[in-house]
């Protein structure tokens, strides 16, 4: 028996040393949690001076918003003029949520030039305001219990998706899936919303 203990011993060690392994292999999952480190205080206060048309998408930072697809539309009416970013999401997409961070970064970083709005779909109101309450961005979602703005979007294929409007209000550019890097986000931005057309769209 006492033999055998270092045998035992050290398949025990490398079975944990395996599952440590496969666990940070896996990034922690797509259900960690949202960066805790986004401050959205912070995020408001380097968006201070926006634009006005901009400045009213920062007062409603991480609210949910009613009114379907008439009151989306209104808004998009108001914002025309200004380029426009639609992430469509839900709480339960784990892709949606992994890319949460990204949006909270460069929504915050283009919030001044760009109009943010966020589409919550196929979703609860309460799971989706606690989500919103976990991972604030700093801009409204409208909520689309009816699929009505997400029809409106050609967004039909899954989630998440993000949609580009240019300054004449027109659709430039349907990103179907996440954004894993805020550099990609910025390059579509540069690309389908400022540029006067979308290029490669």
């Amino acid at each position: 028996m006492k033999r055998a203990l270092p045998w035992i011993a050290g398949v025990l060690i490398l079975t944990l040393v395996l599952v440590v392994g496969l666990t940070q292999a896996r990034g922690g999952s797509e259900t960690e949690a949202p960066d805790a480190r986004f401050s959205l205080d912070a995020a408001r206060a380097k968006l201070a001076g926006s634009p006005a048309q901009l400045a009213s998408l920062h007062k409603q930072s991480a609210q949910l918003l009613e009114g379907g697809l008439p009151a989306f539309e209104r808004r998009l009416a108001d914002l025309k003029g200004k380029p426009v970013v639609i992430n469509k999401w839900a709480s339960w997409c784990n892709p949606c949520r992994a890319e949460f961070p990204v949006f909270q970064q460069v929504a915050t970083s283009h919030g001044k030039r760009v109009a943010f709005l966020g589409v919550n779909s196929e979703d609860s109101e309460d799971a989706a305001h606690t989500f919103l309450s976990e991972a604030p961005v700093p801009y409204p979602s409208y909520s689309d219990p009816d699929e009505d703005i997400k029809d409106g979007l050609g967004a039909s294929f899954g989630l998440p998706d993000t949609a580009f409007y240019d300054r004449k209000g027109e659709l430039a550019y349907l990103k179907q899936g996440p954004y894993s890097e805020g550099s990609d986000l910025r390059a579509d931005i540069e690309r389908c919303a400022l540029a006067e057309e979308c290029e490669g769209g």
